[in-house]
């Protein structure tokens, strides 16, 4: 039977790959340091919150663009940065991040055109722009003094092109933990205006920026406020990743060309966790602080760790993920070393260089998710320095 064209486009690297890690981690019973979720829950009073909200029968489809309670609280939490969102015809609630970003893309982007991914790049993004029917053209992270992952901006500005019709960005950004800096954004700010442009911003990891540093939405500069789409949620916020409740927030016209594409997919979803999340934008940032802080203890931990086990590591700006060159150890492969290292001394990680267009870059870099209890970090430590 012959496989239609579309699959092949729709399966990046990537998910073979975290399927292979999982099941290599399982098998050989490793430390799975390559999944990015916690391994603890969100606040008790948002739990609580949804199993009031079940206990007395929100177990219905809810509103189409999301419950009114949650909309509202999500413009609320926008307006934080100073951008303004009417809950009624601004803000979507989606079936987390993921959907909100492939409806973005689905709405708003034809056949023939090009969209601009930062790599290494979230597999999602490849597989949506390819539901798209569009041309996905990549700009690289590149390495600068200070080792930091920084933002070629003027690779960026060669990648645009008379087709390219939208910059999808990411920051914090997953997998390297780079957090774009003002000077960055802006530079992303002035190319969307002067070629007019559509920007939609993957800001999952908004609140969990480390070192004092500040999470600078796109949406927020400067002539961007009409042709973003700002995209977050509040599985890496409260620690719910399986509930997947996201949002996409934007001009009315943009989010009702997003609504058309969502209603279609999965028209709606979490009807008891909605209200749930609410409580928890509107009373529980508090408790994201002491996530937050508690995550930059997690990233020194694991830091310190992995150099100790003889790996070079580069710097975390935010998210859940640290990023460590395996050449100091006398290897070359991420990929095959990571392939390796459940069986060889039960530890799963995963290789950068699935993330991207040009794997021979980023080959030397493998990927460590720190969002776990301490105890669990301490053991993968101990048996990387079987290395």
């Amino acid at each position: 039977m012959r496989v239609p064209a579309l699959v092949p486009r729709l399966q990046p690297f990537t998910s073979t790959i975290f399927a292979e890690m999982t099941a290599l981690a399982v098998r050989h019973d490793a430390v799975n340091l390559g999944q990015g979720f916690p391994d603890t829950d969100g606040p008790a009073s948002m739990l609580a919150a949804a199993q009031s909200a079940i206990a007395s029968g929100v177990n219905q489809y809810p509103p189409g663009p999301g419950m009114p309670v949650l909309r509202e609280a999500i413009a609320a939490h926008r307006s934080r940065y100073g951008t303004t969102y009417d809950p009624d015809t601004e803000v979507l609630v989606t079936v987390g991040a993921t959907e909100a970003i492939a409806a973005s893309l689905l709405a708003l982007v034809e056949p023939g055109d090009e969209v601009i991914l930062v790599e290494p790049y979230y597999d999602s993004y490849a597989a949506s722009v390819a539901l798209a029917g569009a041309t996905r053209v990549t700009v690289g992270l590149r390495e600068d003094a200070s080792g930091r992952l920084a933002l070629d901006v003027e690779a960026l500005r060669a990648a645009v092109s008379p087709r390219t019709r939208a910059v999808l960005v990411n920051s914090p950004h997953n997998p390297t933990g780079t957090v774009f800096t003002s000077d960055e954004m802006r530079a992303i700010a002035a190319l969307c205006v002067e070629h007019d442009l559509l920007a939609i911003t993957d800001e999952v990891y908004e609140h969990l920026v480390f070192d004092g540093r500040q999470h600078v939405p796109l949406a927020s500069l400067p002539g961007m406020a009409a042709r973003t789409l700002s995209i977050s949620g509040a599985g890496k916020t409260f620690n719910c990743t399986g509930w997947k409740i996201g949002w996409v927030c934007g001009p009315a016209e943009l989010v009702s060309a997003v609504r058309a594409a969502k209603q279609f997919m999965t028209f709606v979803g979490g009807a008891p966790f909605q209200p749930a999340v609410a409580h928890a934008l509107t009373t529980e940032l508090d408790w994201v602080t002491s996530l937050r802080d508690s995550l930059a203890s997690k990233r020194a931990r694991l830091a310190e760790g992995l150099r100790a086990a003889g790996f070079e590591v580069r710097s975390s700006e935010g998210t859940y993920f640290i990023c460590a060159d395996v050449r100091p150890l006398g290897h070359t492969d991420g990929l095959a070393l990571c392939r390796d290292l459940p069986a060889r001394i039960g530890v799963a990680a995963v290789p950068v260089q699935v993330f991207t267009d040009r794997p021979a870059e980023w080959q030397h870099l493998i990927r460590f998710a720190f969002c776990k209890q301490d105890a669990v970090i301490d053991e993968a430590v101990e048996r990387l320095h079987k290395l």
